[in-house]
């Protein structure tokens, strides 16, 4: 088994996860309010959403595919209307609240790792964006041996945490400079960012996928 099925992997998952959409935003604004720690776990739960669409793509898993196919329009209003409500949520939270149970220990890191999981797995659209990269880098699972296969799903782990780890590590680096006053306003902006983003993901999905 050579090094390149778990290289292959970490490439694949660090680039699926640079894109800065609703959940990059949410990761960011719970790193400055929450902590790094708090952050980066949200990032995990980003991180192995992804595997969980990286798996279906990998071993072409066609019943789920045909399902979210089938079912597309509806699981995209989902999506967009909870990350919606989650944005709404941000703007109108308040930065010394979250501060107060930080300091309390009040954080609660497995809530922080589910809420971004079910928020990502509720982007279907995954599936097609991980069919696209192992496409575009030569990839092709199912000709791998069962161990190189594992290794590579491992890789897409790795790599999508490891874009997490750096990210909130760098946001991490300005917290202190940012008082109370900047996290208002960061909340604000955050919470806006993140319903400017569905919206706008949803009308060009929608104009993509109905325009004549």
């Amino acid at each position: 088994m050579g090094v390149h099925y778990i290289l292959d992997g970490v490439i694949i998952g660090f680039a699926a996860s640079i894109p800065l959409g609703p959940i990059g935003v949410l990761c960011i604004q719970r790193t400055l309010n929450k902590g790094r720690l708090s952050g980066f776990v949200s990032g995990l739960g980003a991180a192995f959403s992804d595997t969980v669409y990286a798996i279906i793509a990998a071993y072409s898993l066609s019943f789920i595919v045909g399902f979210v196919e089938s079912k597309l329009l509806w699981i995209q209003i989902f999506g967009a209307l909870v990350l919606i409500g989650l944005g709404l949520k941000i703007f109108y939270s308040n930065p010394a609240i979250q501060l107060r149970r930080q300091k309390n220990k009040s954080s609660n890191l497995l809530q922080d790792f589910f809420s971004t999981f079910f928020l990502t797995i509720t982007n279907p659209l995954a599936i097609f964006l991980f069919f696209g990269f192992f496409a575009s880098f030569g990839v092709v699972p199912a000709n791998r041996d069962f161990l190189g296969q594992i290794v590579l799903i491992g890789g897409v782990t790795v790599g999508a945490s490891l874009w997490w780890f750096i990210l909130t590590g760098l946001v991490s680096l300005f917290k202190s400079k940012i008082n109370l006053r900047r996290l208002w306003w960061m909340n604000k902006i955050a919470g806006v960012a993140i319903v400017v983003f569905v919206i706008v993901a949803f009308v060009t999905w929608m104009v993509n996928e109905y325009s004549p």
